[in-house]
């Protein structure tokens, strides 16, 4: 039972590490096979491990990194904070990363990640994160996260039970892929691809057809316990997957009615989406409740109604984003998508009723959702 369970500090349990990168890393990337597996957090994906990489780094680069084995556990320490997946390479990390090794083998591996993955562990590691726009947490406060540590049979049996829970969950997520991808076939037939940039009408720029801007800024001194919710990035990003977020934080009523006296209010119809718009994280927002969102992390399209029908929209946005956002240059830690470049971005106009067509299929196949 879990009232028997023993409770235990990461700390006391795991040796916990932060990752290091070789500076400039440009210099010890090599393209032999033979090189260090150089692990990122784009190497990963939705599964629990990590099984590959992209790059490759130099024995010299090995010794100015931090070298972690088939086992280990990577938590990001940024971003998608706290994320945790198991290690099937062996291979060197940066300081984007944080290393937990179970050396005592006290641990089903499975029974750990889904403890390190759960909401509860969530909220633990997010009310110690650091940091402003991006949580970031240190080996520090992870030692500290409290851990269960039933004996070994019984975590197989619970990791067993959850094993089957994703399972269900993993071919579910297939059948709404299936559907995705009819959506997707539609919307080529009908428009041309976004991919290949060859479509079956005119381009426009996109800030000749829509309104582009974003919010006031919001100091983090007006925030308050509850009130206005008040939406960055991953709160949009939620909203975008269908997830209504658990956990915004709020402004008072009086302040929201101060910051949108202007065009700063979205409307039904409008986008939203994060500046670091790498997953296609468009929300078209179908709510008049009030919220307001953060200024430059968050950005807005508002469509002329006249030329666009919003969903048509939102599906378009959301695949020419993923196109885009590789594209992207930036000499800061992560790239971005700015007012400017939304403004010059080139955008399909289809006749409204064709839109309108498309917009009703997609309506039909969420249905099947």
């Amino acid at each position: 039972m879990e009232k028997l369970w023993k409770y235990k500090k990461i700390g006391e349990v795991c040796i916990v590490e932060r990752g290091a990168s070789p500076r400039p890393i440009d210099k010890y990337i090599t393209d032999n096979e033979s090189g260090i597996n150089w692990i990122k957090i784009g190497d990963t994906s939705d599964s629990m491990y990590i099984t590959e990489t992209a790059q490759k780094i130099i024995v010299e680069g090995m010794k100015k990194s931090r070298y972690v084995k088939p086992g280990d556990f990577l938590l990001s320490n940024s971003m998608s904070f706290g994320r945790p997946y198991i290690l099937k390479i062996d291979g060197c990390i940066h300081d984007g990363w944080l290393v937990l090794r179970d050396e005592n083998a006290l641990f089903d591996k499975r029974f750990l990640y889904y403890y390190l993955s759960s909401k509860t562990t969530y909220k633990k590691l997010k009310s110690m994160a650091v940091g402003g726009v991006v949580n970031n947490l240190n080996s520090e406060m992870v030692r500290n996260v409290i851990v269960p540590v039933p004996d070994k049979e019984e975590q197989s049996e619970i990791a067993d039970l959850f094993d089957k829970i994703k399972k269900i969950l993993d071919d579910r997520k297939q059948e709404l892929e299936q559907l995705d991808t009819l959506v997707k076939s539609r919307f080529v037939e009908m428009f041309g691809d976004i991919i290949t940039g060859k479509y079956n009408y005119k381009i426009r720029k996109l800030g000749d057809v829509a309104f582009i801007g974003s919010s006031h800024r919001v100091f983090t001194t007006e925030f308050v316990e509850s009130g206005i919710p008040f939406y960055r990035g991953t709160e949009i990003g939620e909203l975008a997957n269908g997830i209504e977020p658990s956990e915004p934080y709020y402004i008072s009523e009086e302040h929201y009615n101060k910051l949108t006296k202007d065009n700063t209010k979205p409307r039904i119809g409008d986008l939203l989406m994060p500046s670091i718009c790498n997953k296609g994280q468009i929300w078209m927002v179908d709510t008049d409740r009030p919220f307001y969102y953060k200024d430059g992390r968050v950005l807005c399209i508002s469509p002329n109604r006249d030329i666009f029908n919003s969903k048509y929209l939102e599906y378009f946005m959301r695949i020419k984003t993923l196109v885009e956002y590789p594209k992207l240059g930036s000499g800061s830690t992560f790239a971005e998508f700015k007012i400017f470049l939304l403004k010059d971005m080139d955008v399909l106009v289809p006749p409204r009723n064709v839109q309108n067509q498309f917009a009703d299929f997609v309506a039909s196949v969420d249905k099947s959702k």
